[in-house]
């Protein structure tokens, strides 16, 4: 199996916020599942964090427009079970 070929075996929605929620949720506001898909369709090696939280800091989308993050949360209480929690 390829790099290009990692598809996810299962998903399920996040319960709780946590640091990988926030994640997710900055990922899939930008139109991808995760880090994983984002990799693959931008052929990047790695994405900007914030050094202080570890949040994702800038994500360029499908389109070419870039999404700006803060380095606080985000993805409030309410958002949470909208996120998709991929399994690999």
């Amino acid at each position: 199996m390829t790099k290009t070929d990692i598809k996810p075996k299962s998903m399920h929605r996040a319960k709780i916020w946590s640091d990988d929620v926030e994640n997710l949720y900055r990922f899939q506001q930008a139109g991808y599942r995760d880090e994983v898909e984002y990799k693959q369709v931008k052929q990047v090696d790695k994405v900007e964090f914030w050094p202080e939280t570890g949040f994702v800091k800038k994500l360029q989308r499908r389109d070419n427009t870039f999404y700006y993050y803060n380095r606080q949360r985000e993805c409030e209480d309410k958002d949470v079970r909208k996120v998709k929690v991929y399994v690999y």
